[in-house]
């Protein structure tokens, strides 16, 4: 596609030379050639004009001013030397300047009424023909550094246009390869913007698909789970409390058959997990920030702190559990460690692509300016830590296809942007596990930490 565009480009540039640069280099070799003859043509005029008034005055006596005759063969330093010939009214003809060779210009005149005098001027016509030449030298660098323009920015537009593609196939193999949400940054192309929008679309319908499959998994390695457990402690009962030896054999048989279908659901369970590829599944926000809670409550009493979690009314994001909890864990420890005053656990919508923000925000004074653009670097830290904990939790994130950002700087609030599970994908919704809950029990929001 570069090599292409670059051609066309070039393409381009040379019909424009052709089709410019040729005929006005043309054009302007012959104005400036016109030109010069129009300047020996004035200069025939007015060199006839000064011997007509020499020749008309009382003193005249036949002969000409050697001045007159030098000024009309060369009049300034910058004109070309000229053979003159005069032909005054008694008949004289006078002859200055030396003849020139080659290809000349000469102009000529004469008077129609008395005195009678004719005037010849003849230069050499290569002082035209070289400024007509530095002309068309000039439209040759010209058309060379079209050229080179052209090539330039051919290859910058090329680049331009190619990178969108580049980071487009990058995507689809991260999605080939498990990868949920790929960050697609807009190119500024619309057509480009297009696919790549699509392609976020169908990654999201694709990774929530998915999450069903794990959903649907996990729910029947359960459900397949209990009962042969239950059958296996069952036959286990009856070799332990029978006599018979007959009834001891098929107790161990059946024993044995459960514990090979144990292992083909393992088996089975484990093949589709493999094949699905990646480690993104729609997570249940309201179970990760009450784990968070549990954890995290006892910490902050004990350092004189409140952690305040607002439990997310019904929504799911597509990431890896444990990522997710290691990287809200990361953020709470250093709102405790670098923060002050209560710290908030929360969710909201960002945007219109379904994304999900979690925050964690408290009431310090927040990251120093200087750190803001490097907060996420490894090694940077403001105190005596090792400076990689945010730069380790970003990564996770990033590796489910969301990002980490310093959304404020003062009071200090870090986002986590996941993608979010549509409500018409939910696997909870497509495939209902347990009992009803009421829709009103569900439009409940609770808040942790402040009593």
């Amino acid at each position: 596609m570069r090599h292409r565009i670059v051609q066309a480009t070039m393409v381009a540039v040379a019909v424009a030379v052709l089709l410019l640069g040729v005929p006005f280099a043309i054009f302007g070799a012959r104005f400036v050639y016109d030109t010069e003859v129009k300047r020996i043509e004035q200069r025939a005029v007015t060199f006839a004009e000064d011997v007509t008034r020499e020749v008309s005055l009382p003193s005249y006596e036949g002969e000409l001013p050697e001045s007159l005759l030098a000024e009309a063969v060369q009049p300034a330093a910058t004109e070309t030397p000229a053979h003159v010939t005069v032909s005054l009214p008694t008949g004289t003809l006078l002859s200055r300047g030396e003849v020139p060779t080659g290809p000349v210009i000469d102009a000529a005149w004469s008077s129609k009424t008395s005195p009678f005098v004719a005037v010849t001027i003849e230069v050499s016509a290569w002082p035209a023909y070289i400024k007509a030449g530095q002309l068309v030298f000039l439209m040759l660098i010209g058309s060379a550094a079209a050229f080179t323009a052209g090539s330039v920015t051919a290859a910058w537009q090329a680049e331009r246009l190619a990178r969108p593609f580049v980071y487009l196939s990058g995507a689809a193999e991260q999605l080939g390869a498990g990868q949920v949400r790929p960050r697609l940054e807009p190119s500024g192309v619309e057509e480009i913007d297009l696919v790549a929008a699509e392609l976020a679309r169908s990654s999201d319908r694709l990774a929530a698909r998915l999450a069903v499959e794990r959903q649907f998994t996990s729910d029947a390695s359960h459900q397949l789970r209990t009962p042969l457990t239950a059958l296996t402690m069952r036959l286990e009962e009856i070799t332990l409390m029978s006599s018979e030896p007959e009834v001891q054999e098929e107790a161990r048989i059946s024993l044995e058959q459960v514990e090979r279908l144990v292992g083909v659901v393992d088996d089975l369970l484990a093949r589709s997990r493999k094949a699905q590829g990646g480690t993104t599944e729609s997570v249940d926000l309201a179970v990760v920030f009450r784990q968070q809670y549990e954890e995290w409550r006892d910490t902050f009493e004990a350092e004189g702190r409140t952690l305040v979690v607002e439990e997310p009314d019904g929504e799911r994001v597509l990431a890896t559990p444990g990522a997710l909890a290691q990287t809200l864990s990361t953020l709470l420890e250093n709102s405790l460690r670098h923060g002050d005053g209560a710290t908030t656990l929360r969710s909201r919508p960002s945007g219109t692509r379904g994304m999900v923000a979690v925050e964690v925000t408290d009431e310090g004074e927040g990251v120093p300016e200087d750190m803001v653009g490097k907060i996420f670097e490894r090694g940077v830290t403001s105190g005596n830590g090792t400076g990689l904990g945010l730069a380790l939790a970003r990564d996770l994130v990033a590796a489910d296809g969301g990002r980490l950002e310093l959304s404020q700087r003062t009071p200090p609030v870090f986002s986590v942007f996941l993608a979010g599970v549509p409500r018409a994908y939910d696997p909870q919704a497509v495939l209902p596990v347990g009992s009803t809950v009421s829709s009103a029990d569900l439009g409940k929001r609770r808040r942790w930490g402040r009593g």
